[in-house]
């Protein structure tokens, strides 16, 4: 693996060199790439509960190479875990080259063998992506066509297997997809006011059956549609989802089918934002090995985003965050944005900003059957029906205004629900009644430099009980931003436990270079990005970041 990797790093380099020469006439390509190396070294701290760490110092690295010429595009990826920073999982250990591809482009054709990311529609069916920060990527290892005939028509086709950690998943996963922009391709609509896009996909996935207690469908088919009609401010889109008998050992191989339907209406206007959505998912896990049911959403062939808020502020974001339930969910979200006009008594000088958002996540309303040694179906479902059991609910109002060119603020406040025992498989603990307020203060003393301040409050009477949190960010442009927050478990029930966790950031960015030290605690937390969470344990020490591109 060595030798492979050096002979192909000389050979980018090689092209590289000679494009850097004197001027020629003829272009010998471009290489590009970016490095990124996370560092982190543990203290001993019992008291926040922080797991002890034999190597005291972890990291996780990579660098990418992308190297263009023409219609030609070649690239790689080499990481190292040595080992992974907590809260990664430990399969992630050593070094290698997980990731390496070659794509051709000609006319309406593009090929790519090797290593490639992957989305079908909004991903319900088929979504390959990586997420570094929480550990995910599930890139596929394969062979993929892209056919574009028509403008506005557009056809892929895949098949290929999952990366799994420094291995593969056993799985080999079938795809097509195909995708209309019926205004583009129909030469009477391409002026038109309504605008019309449709699609749809099939994915299949072939796994050998080695299972000694059930007969187990090796190959197993899913069909999506989609939809989108828009007309000025108007915008109505919805996709459908349904996944033919899946046995694995996330459902607890059940032949039961799975489904989901995702549905969303908009409206906008100057001033005035409104989106209304819905989503009802049933038994939608989707592994390329059935065998796999790991908390790190390990080979999952499609994506089911939390159809919630995603909160940005520390307190709303990490301690009760929402997570997506495969299993099964009916889920609704409304959201409503209202700018107030500018020089009006309650717009102030530059307007006032309203944002209010409400979703509510619930069960669905389920008949368990007593099937174990006939059909094996589990249970029937009623579609769309809201079971009895909330997951979750979040109503959030956030006004921001711009008092003068120097000043402006933000207040936020937030109601959660929260079921830990179902969110967080938590068995036996509570569900959790949250109150958040946040204050986000900008003071600009000129151009360059800026100081914002958050001050956030968490109170309730479950869980770790009442929280608070200031945040301080100083930047100084174009280099410089620190930082300091400190969060106070200041309600918790036991006394012992009412810890502060400060922790401090220098950061210094130059061009395409950033460098970040960081020293202090971190508190035990979820660290979740579109419903896709991992568990972060608590820790203390310090942290080094450098990332660089070129």
């Amino acid at each position: 693996m060595r030798r492979i990797f050096g002979l192909v790093l000389a050979v980018f380099l090689g092209q590289y060199s000679v494009a850097q020469e004197a001027e020629k006439k003829e272009s010998n390509g471009e290489l590009h790439g970016n490095f990124d190396i996370q560092a982190q070294y543990y203290n001993i701290d019992s008291a926040i509960g922080a797991p002890p760490v034999d190597e005291r110092v972890r990291m996780n690295a990579f660098g990418n190479l992308i190297y263009t010429k023409g219609k030609f595009t070649a690239g790689l990826r080499f990481e190292s875990y040595q080992n992974a920073i907590l809260g990664f999982n430990d399969l992630y250990r050593g070094n290698g080259i997980p990731y390496r591809f070659f794509s051709y482009k000609m006319d309406d054709l593009e090929i790519t063998v090797g290593n490639f990311y992957e989305q079908f529609g909004n991903g319900q069916i088929l979504r390959a992506y990586e997420e570094r920060g929480l550990g995910v990527d599930n890139v596929f290892d394969g062979v993929r066509v892209k056919f574009t005939p028509y403008k506005g028509i557009q056809f892929k086709g895949l098949i290929a297997k999952q990366r799994w950690y420094f291995d593969q998943s056993p799985g080999i996963v079938r795809g097509f997809d195909a995708d209309f922009q019926v205004n583009e391709f129909i030469e009477p609509l391409s002026t038109a006011k309504t605008k019309i896009s449709l699609g749809g996909s099939a994915v299949s996935k072939y796994q050998t059956d080695e299972n000694t207690r059930f007969t187990l469908p090796e190959n197993v088919l899913a069909l999506s549609g989609r939809g989108k009609l828009s007309y000025e401010g108007f915008s109505l889109a919805g996709e459908y989802t349904h996944k033919f008998n899946d046995p694995t050992l996330d459902n607890g191989f059940i032949y039961k089918d799975g489904q989901t339907l995702f549905l969303s209406g908009s409206y906008s206007t100057k001033g005035l934002g409104i989106n209304v959505s819905a989503k009802h998912t049933d038994n939608m896990f989707f592994r390329s090995d059935r065998d796999n049911n790991s908390v790190f959403n390990d080979v999952m062939i499609n994506y089911l985003p939390a159809l919630t808020r995603q909160h940005t502020y520390n307190l709303a974001a990490t301690l009760y965050p929402y997570a997506t339930q495969p299993r099964g969910e009916v889920a609704f979200q409304a959201d409503l944005i209202y700018k107030i006009k500018k020089k009006t008594a309650l717009g102030g000088k530059y307007g006032t900003t309203i944002a209010v958002n409400y979703s509510v996540v619930h069960n669905i309303d389920t008949t368990w059957l007593n099937d174990d040694l006939g059909a094996r179906q589990g249970y029937e479902t009623n579609f769309f029906g809201f079971g009895d059991r909330k997951y979750f609910s979040d109503f959030n109002i956030e006004i921001s205004r711009k008092f003068n060119k120097k000043f402006k603020a933000k207040l936020t406040y937030i109601n959660f629900i929260y079921d830990m025992e179902i969110v967080q498989g938590l068995g036996g603990k509570p569900v959790v009644y949250a109150d958040i307020v946040v204050a986000d203060l900008l003071y600009k003393f000129n151009r360059k430099t800026a100081l914002r301040v958050e001050l956030q409050s968490l109170t309730t009477q479950q869980d770790q009980g009442n929280w608070a949190t200031i945040v301080a960010e100083f930047t100084r442009s174009p280099h410089w931003v620190i930082g300091l927050i400190n969060q106070y478990n200041y309600g918790n029930s036991d006394k012992d436990l009412r810890l502060q966790y400060p922790f401090a950031t220098v950061t210094y960015v130059k061009n395409a270079n950033r460098l970040t030290l960081a020293y202090g605690r971190q508190r035990a937390g979820i660290f979740c990005v579109g419903g896709v969470c991992r568990v972060v344990p608590a820790s203390n020490g310090m942290s080094v970041g450098i990332t660089s591109s070129f």
